[in-house]
C-alpha cells in the first residue's frame, strides 16, 4: 500500500527482456535503501513492483506482461525518469490517499497551461475510467496523489504547485506524454458493492446506470 507522496525521482538504467517479462533496473537518487529487503514493494511511476535485487544505489524488479499491457512501461527507455515511493509502514504519516499501485490505464496529456508559478494540466483518460473520476476526488498520476479540479467527459484537469513540479517527473511532461493512472480505490470497490449479488453471475459487465439502480432497489 502507498500514499502517493513521492520520495524520490530515479532513472532507468537497464531494461532487460526475459521472455515476455522485463527486468527493470532503476538508479535511486536520495531514497534511503537501508531498510529495503528482497520481496519489498516499490511503486515505480505508480506501479507496485517487487524488489528482486538491490544495493544502496539501485533496485531491480520484474515487470509482468499484464503490467506492461496496463501501464506505460512498454514506452519506457533507458535514461527515463520515474517517480519512486517505498511501501508505507503502519506507523507512516498518511499524507496522500490510499494508493494500491495497481494501474488502471494509461492517460495522455492533452493541454498544459502555465498560470503564474502553477501549471494546469489536462489529461485524457480511457473512456472506461471516466465514471471513477470526479471533481475534487483523488487520482494517482504516475504514482503521485493528486486532486481532480475539473472534469469534462473522460478528460480531467489538475492544478500543480511548484513543489510537486520540482519533486516529481510531472514538471517534465509535454503535450502527448503518456501517464499511468490509478483511480480512487474506494470508487472502484463501491461500484462492485453496488452491484450486489449480480456481481457473482457476470451482470457487472452491464455497468451501472439509472435502470440498474432502479432494478436493484437503489431508486424509487
Amino acid at each position: 500500500m502507498f500514499t502517493g507522496i513521492i520520495e524520490d525521482v530515479g532513472h532507468i538504467t537497464k531494461l532487460q527482456p526475459k521472455g515476455d517479462d522485463i527486468r527493470l533496473t532503476v538508479a535511486v537518487n536520495k531514497m534511503d535503501m537501508s531498510d529495503v529487503a528482497l520481496g519489498d514493494s516499490i511503486a515505480t511511476n505508480g506501479v507496485c513492483l517487487t524488489v528482486v535485487d538491490f544495493s544502496d544505489a539501485h533496485y531491480s524488479v520484474d515487470v509482468s506482461p499484464e503490467t506492461i499491457k496496463r501501464s506505460g512501461f512498454a514506452n519506457y527507455d533507458v535514461g527515463g525518469k520515474v517517480n519512486l515511493e517505498k511501501a508505507m509502514m503502519a506507523t507512516s504519516r498518511f499524507g496522500g490517499h490510499i494508493v494500491s499501485g495497481h494501474v488502471d490505464g494509461v492517460g495522455k496529456i492533452v493541454a498544459i497551461n502555465p498560470i503564474d508559478r502553477w501549471l494546469e494540466i489536462w489529461i485524457q483518460a480511457p473512456d472506461s475510467l471516466a465514471k471513477y473520476i470526479s471533481e475534487k476526488g483523488s487520482i494517482t498520476v504516475d504514482g503521485v496523489s493528486l486532486t481532480v479540479n475539473d472534469v469534462d467527459g473522460a478528460k480531467f484537469m489538475l492544478t500543480l504547485i511548484p513543489h510537486t513540479l520540482e519533486e516529481t517527473i510531472i514538471g517534465t511532461y509535454q503535450v502527448g506524454s503518456l501517464v499511468n493512472l490509478e483511480v480512487d480505490l474506494i470508487a472502484r470497490y463501491l461500484e462492485r458493492l453496488i452491484q450486489g449479488d449480480a456481481a457473482a453471475n457476470g451482470q457487472q459487465k452491464k455497468g451501472i446506470d439509472i435502470a440498474f439502480l432502479a432494478e436493484n432497489g437503489y431508486m424509487k
